[in-house]
């Protein structure tokens, strides 16, 4: 039905049918999204289930656009506010344009310029954003307040901590609770708190920043997404870049209303510990009640984040500060596999680092060895790249010794898939290792996962765990 209506709006937008859809793969929301494309015109169709988040992103986007700021234009909506039409920003989200900057921990020239450009524009999407803006228009809540802050953090104690299995006293985490609540709550400045700012939510389009999802943004402290930009999980910033990034976005405040760095710095860490909790919450319930793997996978990064801001725990929550510590020593829990039909895990890896743990617990599947082909890392031009890109690609394929080991495996991994499917198996993992986990690893899982969803129709979950990329491929019989 969705289809249906997106088609409509996009010929009544351009006088055009769309020759192409296609689907974009999705993260934590509950929207689709789609590239629809015509002869002249590519627009992006989104496809929501709640109304009313759907017309708070669309006040917001128009808004924003009459204040001059870079958000996504908005073309039109459906009667219901189920569906609506968008400008269409490309591909690469500020997340992906920092790849190796993250990968590395040395970020680039060009990594650094785009950082720098994006957080300097902060201040004005929440400041100049704030003027003349209808904040009862915002949804879920109007504004940063007792309510919202109380969710996140039950959103922290139900859906992770309760999952690590520490035994707490409920009532003296409570008593810190309100503690840091009225701290983060001192602050009742009329600017617009983003919420959810961080480098996934940032295109980039001809080198430039523009931003999207705002929809749950409301009027809030600016600290706030100070904190969630910089101290984004799988971001990774170095300490020095998050300093350097954080004395541009003073600079660039400091042009809509006056900043007392220190009183700002201080506040400052209330809020990265609030926004670390709140993280974790999400992770927890996105990952174990959602059965989200790339969230699981995500934790890692938010306790480091976590023993970081330990070092200088705040006094004002010491019940608070000695649970977190013992938090900090869990590792996640990972999801066991379940449902109906068969599903393969493929990992990428590197033996360096071990072979990845089977989820299923039926410490059964494959594990092949990729170190005998011949290894595009030992040339100096292919050791920044991955399986992924088109040069490594190029040098494996022209090489012809990947196919060779690719043609063994097929036939074995083939057999083994006809024969769990006629017995009704749920799960098999199939693990490439090489050195790096890098080149031939990362080439022969993205293959295999290919070649086995288009053959048999099967749910494959692909993991380049080195890479930290997942794709699910999902199940069409």
């Amino acid at each position: 039905m969705s289809m249906a209506v997106l088609d409509t709006l996009f010929r009544s937008h351009t006088g055009e049918t769309p020759e192409s859809t296609d689907e974009l793969p999705s993260s934590g929301s509950n929207r689709k999204y789609y590239r629809m494309s015509s002869r002249h015109f590519t627009l992006m169709g989104v496809s929501g289930t709640s109304p009313e988040e759907n017309r708070a992103f669309v006040y917001l986007a128009e808004h924003f656009k009459e204040k001059g700021l870079p958000v996504p234009e908005v073309y039109g909506h459906s009667a219901d506010w189920l569906c609506y039409l968008q400008e269409d920003l490309g591909d690469t989200l500020l997340f992906q344009a920092i790849e190796c900057g993250r990968m590395r921990g040395v970020v680039n020239e060009e990594e650094r310029g785009l950082l720098h450009k994006t957080i300097a524009l902060l201040p004005a999407i929440q400041c100049k954003g704030a003027e003349g803006l209808d904040f009862g228009r915002c949804y879920p809540l109007a504004a940063f307040n007792e309510r919202a802050v109380s969710w996140d953090l039950n959103y922290f104690k139900y859906c992770f901590l309760k999952t690590t299995g520490i035994e707490f006293n409920e009532n003296r985490l409570e008593d810190d609770f309100r503690k840091l609540t009225a701290l983060l709550l001192e602050d009742c400045s009329d600017t617009f708190m983003y919420r959810d700012f961080q480098s996934r939510n940032v295109m980039i389009k001809n080198g430039e920043p523009y931003f999207i999802d705002f929809q749950g943004g409301r009027k809030g402290p600016v600290y706030y997404d100070v904190a969630s930009f910089l101290w984004q999980a799988k971001a990774r910033y170095p300490a020095a870049l998050r300093e350097e990034l954080l004395t541009t976005y003073l600079q660039a405040l400091g042009k809509f209303m006056p900043v007392n760095e220190a009183q700002f710095r201080s506040r400052l860490k209330h809020f990265v510990l609030f926004r670390t909790l709140q993280v974790l919450g999400a992770y927890g319930f996105r990952g174990y009640f959602e059965k989200k793997p790339h969230f699981i996978e995500s934790i890692p990064f938010a306790l480091d984040n976590l023993r970081a801001l330990l070092q200088e725990a705040p006094a004002e929550y010491p019940y608070l500060c000695t649970l977190l510590k013992e938090v900090a020593g869990t590792q996640p829990v990972p999801i066991q596999a379940g449902g109906p039909g068969l599903e393969v895990e493929v990992y990428s890896f590197s033996y360096k680092k071990g072979i990845p743990a089977d989820p299923s617990g039926n410490g059964g599947g494959f594990v092949f060895d990729c170190r005998a082909v011949h290894n595009p890392g030992k040339y100096d031009r292919y050791k920044p790249l991955t399986g992924l890109d088109e040069p490594v690609i190029r040098f494996l394929e022209e090489d012809g010794e990947i196919a060779v080991f690719l043609e063994s495996v097929y036939a074995l991994v083939d057999a083994a898939v006809k024969r769990y499917l006629k017995r009704g198996f749920t799960h098999l993992t199939v693990c490439f290792g090489c050195t790096g986990g890098r080149h031939r690893s990362v080439y022969s899982a993205q293959h295999l996962a290919e070649r086995l969803h288009a053959q048999f129709g099967i749910r494959v979950r692909l993991i380049h765990r080195e890479q930290k990329i997942e794709q699910l491929f999902e199940p069409f019989i």
